[in-house]
């Protein structure tokens, strides 16, 4: 027996369990893409993978809506890794494991996959029935939506010929979504300007970031919750401020739409500076107890024997490192006064990694205004042009565009309708602050789109779950609003 062998919709849950059986993370959705690819061609329908691994399967119509305009259905195939601590998995190779918790499906320590895995779900699920009625279908599943939304920028959307697209990838059951924001992505380069560990730096020790909360760069931005590498720089600066240290081998985050939650580097320090530097990282951890008492109470600091590096930062690149990270833009930026409650533009700084070359950072601007994330975008050159040192800020995957809201839009009406009828609720209609790859296909195709969603909680982070009754509630809905699109 399956762990959702007993919970229905059987047909939507079974292809959950299946996905989460299959290593996704970003950048690694070859063989989730491959086993998409031989479902459809079981069934007799059309399927082609592309370099970036994005798949279309399509399916002709059926239940007496053969001849109705095509419908675009979109998920995407990835997911947000993300671990608990002490917790053992290899997310290239290793399967999620699930967990039922009362009304909820959670994993085993790790991220769930939900999102996207529950749209992705609703999809196959459409694509295997016999029985549904429902418009010819063209099914896009994306790569990499999660770093860059890079595999819908690559995607050749010359291939669809639908007007009305359905996506999948919402967070909750009372709302359909209507409207939201753009993303870019950058990556920032430090050189290290390399050194050997120098003789009189015998010491090591490896300071540690560690629970934080973490979370969604959009959904969560506005809980004021730590920043793991903004912690890193402030110890970082304050150290190398006050004290004779050098840096190696920074690394943190998971993934740059993930607000980080862990964060290290190795620090080579003088037999005289080793007391210096536990005052330093007790007073901060003093100081962040009393700044995140609310907002991110078990934030805590680490400092432990570590070898010594075989390299490091010259002391130059080193403060230029903490001082850059400490000064970009992070979090909410501006409020959106056009819709109240609701950030307009927010950047997340997620992710550094150690290169042959020195350390890359990995930062996602938000924004319902293009201009506004652009400017963002123009500070970080601004910024890294005074840092000096051979500083370099690349886009990194795609420029999404906003996803505008239309009032009028003809399939909202038909999915607002639905939802009266079949849920016995009138819904809400939501433009929200996250961003989507709605915009990239909308606004290409001039199509007519909206998104369904599930109910989806502590997204990015190894707490995430999904309702099961939501996926029960929600998947009668999405079959209703298919079979009433036959004009």
């Amino acid at each position: 027996m399956t762990v959702l062998e007993s919970l229905q919709p059987r047909e939507v849950l079974s292809f959950f369990e299946t996905l989460a059986g299959i290593p996704r993370g970003s950048g690694n959705e070859e063989r989730v893409a491959e086993w998409v690819v031989r479902f459809a061609r079981e069934r007799g329908l059309e399927a082609v993978k592309d370099d970036m691994h994005c798949v279309l399967v399509r399916k002709p119509g059926q239940g007496g809506l053969e001849d109705a305009p095509p419908l675009i259905l979109h998920g995407h195939l990835d997911m947000v890794c993300e671990k608990e601590e002490g917790v053992s998995i290899d997310f290239e190779n290793d399967p999620i494991r699930l967990v039922v918790e009362g009304d909820y499906i959670t994993a085993d320590g790790t991220s769930l996959g939900a999102d996207n895995g529950i749209g992705v779900s609703y999809i196959l699920a459409l694509l295997d029935s016999k029985d549904i009625p429902h418009p010819p279908l063209e099914a896009v599943l994306t790569a990499m939506e999660e770093k860059g939304k890079y595999g819908a920028g690559r995607f050749d959307t010359s291939q669809l010929t639908g007007k009305r697209m359905i996506d999948f990838n919402w967070i909750t059951d009372k709302e359909i979504l209507a409207g939201c924001s753009g993303d870019v992505t950058m990556t920032i380069d430090v050189p290290a300007q390399w050194e050997d560990a120098p003789a009189t730096h015998p010491e090591a020790r490896l300071l540690k970031v560690r629970g934080l909360a973490g979370g969604h760069c959009e959904f969560d931005i506005h809980l004021e919750r730590a920043n793991a590498l903004l912690v890193l720089a402030r110890v970082l600066t304050r150290a190398l401020d006050e004290l004779d240290v050098r840096i190696a081998d920074p690394t943190g985050g998971a993934q740059n739409n993930a607000i980080p939650a862990d964060a290290q580097v190795v620090l080579a320090l003088r037999p005289e500076d080793v007391a210096g530097v536990e005052e330093v990282v007790a007073r901060v951890q003093g100081e962040l107890e009393r700044e995140y008492e609310r907002a991110d109470p078990g934030i805590r600091l680490e400092l432990e024997p570590a070898e010594q590096p075989e390299r490091v930062f010259s002391a130059e690149a080193g403060a230029r490192l903490a001082r850059l990270v400490s000064l970009v833009p992070n979090g909410v930026i501006s409020w959106n006064l056009a819709v109240p409650g609701r950030v307009e533009t927010s950047n997340n700084l997620g992710t550094i990694r150690t290169t042959d070359d020195g350390a890359r950072l990995m930062s996602t601007i938000t924004s319902a205004l293009t201009s506004r994330k652009h400017e963002v975008f123009d500070r970080v050159r601004a910024l890294a042009a005074l840092a000096g040192g051979g500083v370099g800020v690349e886009q990194y995957g795609l420029d999404a565009p906003e996803f505008a809201y239309e009032p009028d839009s003809p399939l909202l009406k038909v999915a607002s309708e639905a939802y009266r009828d079949v849920i016995g609720e009138e819904p809400e209609v939501e433009v929200s602050q996250c961003s989507l790859e709605l915009g990239i296909f909308s606004n290409t195709l001039g199509l007519d789109t909206i998104s369904i969603g599930t109910e989806l909680h502590d997204l990015h982070n190894p707490k995430e779950t999904v309702s099961h009754r939501s996926v029960a509630k929600v998947w009668p809905l999405v079959r209703e609003v298919v079979g009433r699109l036959g004009r």
